[in-house]
């Protein structure tokens, strides 16, 4: 509803108040849109595009040191506890909140860290670029870096959920 004041035909000033359609554009954040099956595709695209970037913007403002790790890494207990929140909320936010879930897990399995397969994919950019394989001694190696790097960030996930249940 917007108020406003136009001139009637008799040359005096009048408030009036107009209901009309909302402007065209895009939906708030947490609007529900139901979609056919084609046209769900392409929005589906559009909305793990948009939580990659978040999360990937989110990852560069933890390693740069704006935002507080302990905000930032969790593990199964806040994980729990934002299930339990979204859930409470309905099913659009449950199953908003498995889909951000999804594409994080996703997102950390394609970090270049040897045991995962984003790993994997750098052992073969190594041996496309060297045009040859990596030596048993260097994937050896990277392994347990890869091992090395998984625990702690496991470790620091559980360090953050003991913390949080604590203060």
């Amino acid at each position: 509803m917007t108020p406003q004041r136009i001139t009637r035909t008799d040359g005096k000033p009048q408030w009036i108040l107009g209901i009309t359609n909302a402007p065209a554009g895009t939906p708030p954040r947490d609007a529900v849109l139901r979609l056919s099956p084609l046209p769900a595709i392409p929005a589906a695209v559009r909305e793990t595009g948009f939580q990659v970037r978040q999360l990937v913007d989110m990852l560069g403002r933890a390693v740069s040191g704006q935002v507080a790790v302990e905000n930032t890494v969790s593990g199964p207990i806040t994980i729990a506890r934002a299930a339990n929140d979204f859930a409470a909320r309905g099913p659009a936010w449950f199953l908003n909140f498995l889909a951000l879930l999804s594409v994080s897990l996703a997102l950390i399995n394609l970090l270049p860290i040897p045991v995962l397969d984003g790993g994997h994919l750098l052992y073969y950019l190594i041996e496309l670029v060297t045009r040859r394989p990596l030596g048993e001694r260097a994937m050896a190696v990277g392994q347990y870096i890869g091992l090395a790097l998984v625990a702690g960030l496991m470790g620091l996930a559980f360090y953050n959920d003991i913390l949080h249940l604590v203060s």
